[in-house]
């Protein structure tokens, strides 16, 4: 023990020396510089939607101004909560869907292997690569003939399309890093399809599955296209409210910024909260 006391002090030396070495604060200065430009127009936003309007777009910018809140007051007096909780709506409606019909699929092409499981495959990511343009005149004659056009209903259904193949390409991904023998082990105790979903791959995945959620849930909520195609008053959501401070006066930049704030701050809270399931899930079979 004496003899192994100068060789631990040895290399506690060498990490502490490793740790603070010249090259390493660089590093930490630069992805600090880096965080901070990648943050800074996220910042900018939210100081301006507690500007005035004569304050928003000065030249050059006003720094040093008397915080308001008349911006925020103004969305919500234009009834800005029936366009959020549509946007609330549609996204958790499609996730729920994307989740229920990605999973049982993923776990066909991962851990069943059905036949021609790569063709399957390849026909999902296709269907990611078609531009929504060429699909908004058959979907709106779609909603037409089915009168579910501007329904809240309709467009989750849209997005659940549109979100599918990509959580289908997630799910499946973590699947195919489950071990085996615990997969055999369970069928040789007699364990059923469902019994083995339940109790084995979905709590071994569930980091999977809620980084995959979190993703089609931000996908749902900063679509536009198919919203503003789809929509017009009962079913619209937060980035068709958005548009409406874009007119032929100009920006209301103040008042754009402060509904931008709101916008994203449901999607920013949401990703703090499962920060740690989001790591873990997109992180799942990184290392063995």
């Amino acid at each position: 023990m004496v003899a192994t006391a100068p060789a631990e002090r040895a290399a506690a030396t060498r990490r502490r020396g490793a740790r603070f070495r010249p090259g390493n604060i660089g590093v930490g200065i630069a992805a600090w510089v880096a965080a901070l430009a990648f943050f800074f127009p996220v910042l900018w936003m939210f100081l301006t939607g507690f500007k005035q309007e004569s304050q928003a777009s000065t030249d050059p910018p006003t720094i040093f101004f008397t915080p308001t809140l008349d911006q925020f007051r103004s969305i919500f007096a234009r009834d800005f909560a029936p366009y959020l909780i549509n946007s609330l709506t549609a996204s958790v409606m499609s996730t729920i869907f994307v989740i229920m019909l990605a999973t049982p699929a993923a776990y066909a092409l991962s851990v069943a292997k059905v036949g021609r499981w790569r063709d399957a495959l390849f026909f999902f990511l296709s269907t990611r690569m078609m531009p929504a343009v060429a699909s908004i005149l058959p979907l709106y004659i779609l909603a037409t003939n089915i009168g579910m056009l501007d329904n809240i209903t309709m467009l989750s259904l849209v997005y659940t399309a549109m979100n599918l193949p990509i959580a289908v390409w997630m799910i499946r991904s973590f699947l195919a890093e489950l071990p085996r023998e615990v997969l055999e082990a369970a069928r040789i105790d007699g364990a059923s399809l469902g019994t083995e979903m339940r109790r084995i791959i979905l709590p071994m995945i569930a980091p999977g599955l809620a980084a995959t959620a979190l993703i089609c849930m931000i996908f749902a909520w900063n679509e536009f296209f198919f919203a503003v195609s789809l929509t017009s008053t009962r079913a619209a959501t937060v980035p068709v409210f958005l548009v409406g401070f874009i007119t032929s006066e100009g920006l209301f930049w103040a008042r754009l910024s402060a509904a931008s704030t709101m916008a994203a701050l449901p999607v920013i809270l949401a990703g703090w909260v499962a920060q740690k399931w989001l790591v873990r899930g997109l992180s799942l079979g990184a290392v063995k």
